[in-house]
């Protein structure tokens, strides 16, 4: 079962703005509670000492903050252009990103502010208090930037495919259950037989479907002793009048807005439930380092190595859960999900088409292909046997040279590394 997440997410400027509201408050309110409950808790540091650190402290932090983002920016569009820049937004969105813009911002605002605490009323005392937040936070930012920097770092290239990777592993291994655990499948409900008695229909501006509430729309079916197909998939950009729902059955219909409240909807795709959007981004990476303007054959296997364990763990898992029964067995809810020839197409048709002529390439795909025959069902085999021939032919066809074409039609896991002999797929 799916569920859809109803946590409270900030926006990437909400973060730092609540950051500096409290910073400001903070500041403000501090010495004032000092001075009036611990009159006599006071820093040994002279007024003119606090005076210098304080404002060091905040005129540094927002030159800083001026540095590292203008710095982290110029990275991030640079490294759209080298991969996906679907993937980059993710890189952009980190919350270390957002925390560390209002980690920066918090010292300096409360540097500033407490500065006024300081000398208060002729006083010539520094609030103890005060001055340890001050410190705190310039260590918080000290740590925020090696967080930051270790972020940063995450744009090479290999670590960027590992991230995407992971995310592709996280999703999969929450959606899909192991082929061996599931049970015998239910009979199969021709419900289409039944009468249509409602549709509902996307009105507004171009939506991707991010995430479908199966529990809330079982419910619904269920209430009214329907059933309901999911027209759209995970993924999906919606536009104006795209059916989004059939209901079938049911003799009353169903309110719409408890019907769209079972889809997640958002600007974008994620990977919360679209095991295929991994692979589309790894994708992406392979066939932008194949083009002729990038000409990296290596990344495009670095990108494969990531693809196969990917299709290895999709392989191993039970695929065909698109229908959803209430806790009486009855089929109330139909989700259309990929099948696994829709993932070997989207994993192979677009790297094939642009590596046809790379040796490299070509190799780590035969051998992509061979290890995955014979770890995978047999019901999975053909599939794959079948893009064994097309990248047989597809070299036959690229490579006009014969020591060439017998060089391509090796197996090599690193590309250009060790090959081995083909000993035929099982």
């Amino acid at each position: 079962m799916f569920y859809k997440s109803y946590t409270l997410q900030l926006t990437a400027w909400g973060i730092p703005a609540l950051y500096a509201g409290t910073a400001i408050v903070a500041g403000l309110t501090f010495p004032r509670i000092e001075s009036r409950i611990f009159p006599g808790l006071v820093s040994a540091m002279s007024v003119p000492s606090a005076t210098a650190i304080y404002a060091a402290i905040a005129s540094g932090m927002i030159a800083l903050t001026g540095i590292v983002f203008s710095l982290t920016f110029v990275m991030v569009q640079f490294s759209a252009t080298a991969y996906s820049p679907r993937l980059v937004l993710w890189i952009a969105r980190d919350p270390v990103m957002s925390h560390a813009l209002g980690t920066f911002t918090a010292t300096f605002l409360y540097a500033t502010a407490a500065l006024a605490g300081i000398d208060r009323k002729g006083s010539g005392k520094v609030p103890f208090v005060s001055t340890w937040v001050v410190v705190a936070l310039l260590v918080a930012s000290v740590g925020m930037f090696i967080s930051l920097i270790h972020r940063i770092g995450l744009l090479q290239v290999n670590r960027m495919l590992i991230f995407t990777g992971d995310q592709g592993r996280r999703v999969i291994t929450t959606m899909y259950p192991s082929v061996k655990s599931v049970a015998a499948a239910n009979e199969s409900v021709d419900f289409h037989a039944l009468p249509r008695a409602q549709t509902l229909i996307h009105r507004g501006r171009p939506r991707s479907i991010q995430a479908i509430d199966a529990p809330t729309l079982v419910d619904l079916a269920k209430s009214s002793d329907g059933v309901i197909e999911m027209v759209v998939a995970v993924g999906d950009t919606i536009v104006e009048l795209t059916p989004l729902l059939h209901v079938f059955g049911a003799p009353q219909p169903i309110n719409e807005r408890e019907l769209r409240n079972g889809i997640e909807f958002g600007g974008e795709r994620t990977f919360e439930q679209d095991p295929k959007y991994a692979i589309r981004l790894l994708v992406d990476i392979a066939i932008k380092a194949l083009s002729p303007a990038i000409n990296d054959p290596t990344t495009a296997v670095q990108a494969l190595d990531q693809i196969e364990d990917l299709l290895l763990r999709l392989g191993l898992r039970h695929l065909e859960i698109g229908a959803f029964r209430d806790r009486n067995g009855k089929l109330r809810l139909v989700v259309p999900f990929p099948a696994w020839e829709d993932f070997l197409r989207l994993a192979f048709d677009e790297i094939l088409s642009y590596g046809a002529n790379s040796v490299q390439v070509m190799r780590r795909m035969n051998a992509l292909v061979s290890d995955l025959i014979p770890a995978v069902p047999e019901e999975r085999r053909p599939a794959l046997r079948h893009w064994d021939v097309r990248f047989k032919a597809s070299i036959a066809r690229s490579f006009a040279d014969g020591e060439q074409r017998l060089e391509a039609s090796k197996e090599d896991r690193q590309g250009l590394g060790i090959p081995r002999h083909s000993s035929g797929n099982s």
